[in-house]
């Protein structure tokens, strides 16, 4: 028996085995997955490095010397430091050392301050007395390098002291109230002369009327504070004031004391003129009341040198200055100049 198969169905099967092949070819293959390189950096780029620091430190309050800075113990000192160049978002320490210890650490910001430069600033007050070292530092950052400023000292001190003392303390003294506009000489010793200029500083503040310098009048000057506030402070007017209140005689420059005297006005039964009057004549030498370098603004009312000049009215009518004093007045006054009289 012969098998036989048609042309047809040779032609279904081959069309089968076809499409099933045509089926698997066209099934996608797998895409591989491909990590892309960062670019490599510019040819001119550098890495960042922090930049380098240093500071300068100043130290305000109290006085100093060519050695020291001294300061009234409990004062406020004012510690600043400029810092170049500014960079931003750093922070500097204070540290206070006595007797070797720290005895105070302080953090602060730098802030901007002029032409890129930056400044930080702290306030510490000595609550004991006795010699104390400052120094601000900056730690190394990822902006700036490590710097510290140099190390400043100052001394704390409590201080008296009354005539024939010598000293430091003494020029301390001297050298405060000059500063201040009191007329004292600046040697170190404490002679009439600065039992004079103490005098007048507490009278011109509401002290006891005596010439000793007590740890209230030296802590004062220490700070600066007690100078005479003229009434009369026009900018550029040259003036002498007298206040009846205080008796103290000031000379007024340009709105401020530049010396300030112990003086005694009237006594009650020949009281002095109170008002505003101008220097009509000078009187030079002593005449024959011992009125010594006279200065006459109204009538017979002068100001003078004389011999006694006591912490409280005592003259008839006169404004009275101690006779060492008399000559320094003198040649500071010109005929002409304004003098108010006042309580």
């Amino acid at each position: 028996m012969k098998l036989f198969i048609s042309s047809a169905a040779v032609l279904l099967a081959f069309a089968g085995s076809t499409g099933q092949a045509a089926a698997v070819e066209a099934e996608p293959a797998a895409t591989p997955t491909v990590t892309t390189p960062a670019p490599p950096p510019p040819p001119d780029a550098k890495p960042t490095k922090p930049k380098a620091g240093k500071a300068t430190l100043e130290v305000e309050g109290g006085i100093a010397t060519s050695k020291l800075r001294y300061v009234a113990r409990g004062d406020r000192l004012e510690i600043n430091a400029a810092v170049r160049p500014f960079v931003a978002g750093q922070v500097a320490v204070l540290v206070v050392r006595r007797s070797g210890k720290v005895v105070d650490s302080q953090r602060a910001q730098v802030k901007r301050a002029k032409r890129g430069a930056g400044k930080v600033s702290f306030n510490f007050k000595p609550r004991r007395r006795g010699v104390y070292k400052i120094q601000i530092h900056h730690a190394v950052t990822d902006g700036q390098l490590a710097f510290r400023t140099r190390a400043a000292r100052f001394k704390a001190v409590v201080l008296s002291a009354g005539e024939g003392k010598r000293g430091t303390d003494v020029l301390l003294l001297q050298r405060g109230l000059y500063a201040l506009g009191f007329a004292t000489p600046v040697t170190g010793y404490y002679d009439a002369a600065t039992s004079r200029a103490v005098l007048a500083f507490r009278k011109t503040n509401g002290q006891s009327r005596t010439g000793y310098a007590s740890p209230a009048v030296f802590a004062m000057v220490l700070k600066g504070q007690g100078a005479f506030k003229p009434r009369f402070d026009g900018p550029g007017r040259k003036h002498v004031e007298f206040d009846w209140s205080r008796q103290v005689l000031a000379l007024i420059e340009n709105g401020r004391p530049k010396r300030v005297y112990h003086s005694s006005s009237g006594k009650a039964s020949t009281p002095t003129v109170f008002g505003t009057f101008q220097f009509y004549r000078k009187e030079p030498g002593t005449n024959s009341h011992g009125m010594v370098q006279s200065n006459y603004f109204i009538r017979g009312y002068a100001i003078h040198g004389y011999v006694d000049v006591p912490a409280y009215p005592a003259s008839h009518g006169c404004l009275r200055v101690p006779i060492p004093n008399a000559r320094q007045i003198d040649a500071q006054i010109d005929l002409g100049e304004a003098i108010y009289v006042y309580r």
